[in-house]
């Protein structure tokens, strides 16, 4: 994927979303980007496995992956959603966006070693630098985590 890459053939791999991201073990949360709407939504994917550094100390014996990091897994896959679509319009990456708000945090079941998440994101509202978005995570078809999500571009840019 170069920089001005107008045409993104998907699925996008962890080594493109490397690209776009600044995000690195262990706080990339996103393995795979499966579908995407230029400026409207984006379908992420993410493989929980018990080799997850989180799941030493959360919790021994019974892991369970922290619901922050399914979050930011949602705000990840935004991320992505800005920086693909820039690029399918020929242009190059966007600003880095920052997470600047989390409102409606729901989590209803527990993630676990094994599930893969598919994060569903959608764009809301673009404004300016501040961008609002409706995410939901799913695993097996079921939603594990919903919230609204707004992100801000880095001041300077």
């Amino acid at each position: 994927m170069t920089d001005n890459n107008a045409s993104i053939a998907l699925p996008v791999t962890v080594e493109q979303i490397q690209q776009l991201l600044p995000h690195r073990y262990p706080f990339l949360l996103v393995d795979r980007v499966i579908e995407i709407v230029p400026d409207q939504s984006v379908v992420t994917l993410k493989n929980v496995t018990i080799n997850e550094p989180f799941f030493n100390g959360h919790f021994p014996g019974h892991p369970v992956m922290p619901g922050v990091l399914i979050v930011e897994a949602m705000a990840q896959s935004a991320g992505l959603l800005t920086q693909l679509s820039e690029r399918m319009k020929g242009n190059s990456a966007s600003s880095l966006f920052y997470l600047a708000k989390v409102d409606n945090a729901r989590f209803n079941a527990p993630v676990v070693p094994g599930d893969q998440l598919r994060m569903e994101v959608r764009l809301k509202r673009l404004l300016r630098s501040m961008g609002l978005f409706e995410a939901r995570t799913l695993v097996d078809g079921k939603e594990v985590a919903s919230c609204e999500l707004m992100c801000a571009a880095r001041a300077g840019k």
